[in-house]
């Protein structure tokens, strides 16, 4: 497969890039280069303080509150914040409403290696107000400090306790799981994993434009080698540091790379979208229409001209607010259709 591709050439995305996002792209840094494999802290460092610039969202119309939860067995404290509508209280309260709101558990993106929950006040917060639900967003552990599995059952642990925790005011039976890029490979997994597991039920799921396959095989994956976002070079660093404990000669498990399930039966109803820019475009094709072949329903949308992640860094356009509008209202009517 390798040598079928080398005739593949990398897209000049400055060419191809909707119109409205490039003045923006052409200022982008080229940090997705020269990714240590050992010691990750400066570049980790770099790239938080990156993202410091990177758009997001508050209204006085949500309220959120942070807090430890237990982690998996033998693991550190799972760190959360809690997104909730300001009609609401969590633990009894004055403006407390009779009825449960669905619930949403929000994972970041950041290829496993980056991330935490200050970048996820972007969707968390839309999603608290716009949808009317409780959005919950996990510190979950990263790589390569801490392989697979560490982030998955960190994930796991975290639904867990949003379908059993009292005073939370979660609906059970609509509690929604969604992330971007690696948080929607951590997305896909969960609902393999708990699928298999018989773990609490999962109504709904968002992996946004998923980090899914570690081969890096699709003709995606060889075009899109721009610097200045998630690219080739970087995933393939990205993923042999996230599956460093498994031996040479171990099977990938599904759960770390869900591209590789053969069985996609029995999911919740899935919502994705992808940009035609975006090295994970193929496999994340690949993946919907073998949920749809496996008769689980799928919404999905892909957008000429369109980068990773373009729905945030480029959320200041007319078209991608658009984008997370679409998405917003797939959440609220799944909840809506469980009523």
């Amino acid at each position: 497969m390798e040598k079928e591709q080398n005739n593949i050439e990398s897209r000049k995305i400055d060419e191809s890039v909707r119109p409205e996002f490039k003045e923006k792209l052409a200022k982008a840094k080229h940090l997705f280069k020269d990714f240590p494999e050992d010691d990750f802290t400066e570049k980790r460092k770099e790239f938080h303080e990156m993202l410091k610039d990177f758009p997001t969202y508050t209204t006085d119309k949500v309220v959120v509150e942070t807090r430890n939860i237990p982690g998996p067995e033998d693991a550190p404290e799972i760190f959360i914040r809690i997104y909730r509508p300001k009609n609401t209280s969590i633990n009894g309260g004055k403006d407390k409403v009779s009825d449960k709101l669905p619930g949403v558990l929000w994972i970041h993106g950041g290829g496993q290696l980056f991330g935490h929950t200050d970048f996820t006040t972007y969707w968390c917060t839309h999603y608290a107000e716009q949808v009317n639900c409780i959005a919950v967003a996990l510190d979950y552990r990263l790589t390569p400090e801490s392989p697979y599995p560490a982030s998955l059952e960190d994930c796991y642990a975290t639904l867990v306790w949003m379908s059993k925790a009292e005073g939370l005011e979660i609906d059970t039976d609509r509690i929604a799981v969604g992330g971007d890029s690696a948080g929607g490979c951590l997305t896909a997994a969960l609902c393999l994993l708990t699928r298999d597991r018989k773990g609490p039920k999962i109504c709904f799921q968002m992996p946004l434009y998923p980090m899914l396959d570690d081969r890096n095989v699709t003709p995606s994956s060889y075009e899109i080698t721009d610097e200045r976002g998630w690219n080739r070079q970087v995933n393939i660093a990205a993923w042999k540091m996230y599956l460093k404990n498994l031996k040479d000669n171990e099977e990938i498990p599904i759960y770390a790379a869900p591209t590789r399930a053969k069985d996609l039966s029995n999911l919740p109803p899935a919502f994705t979208f992808i940009g035609e820019l975006d090295m994970f475009r193929d496999e994340t094709i690949d993946y919907v229409q073998r949920l749809m072949q496996a008769g689980v329903p799928v919404e999905f949308h892909i957008y000429s001209g369109c980068t990773h992640s373009f729905e945030w860094i480029f959320s200041e356009s007319d078209f991608a607010k658009q984008v997370l509008m679409t998405n917003i209202l797939a959440l609220k009517n799944a909840f809506i259709h469980l009523d």
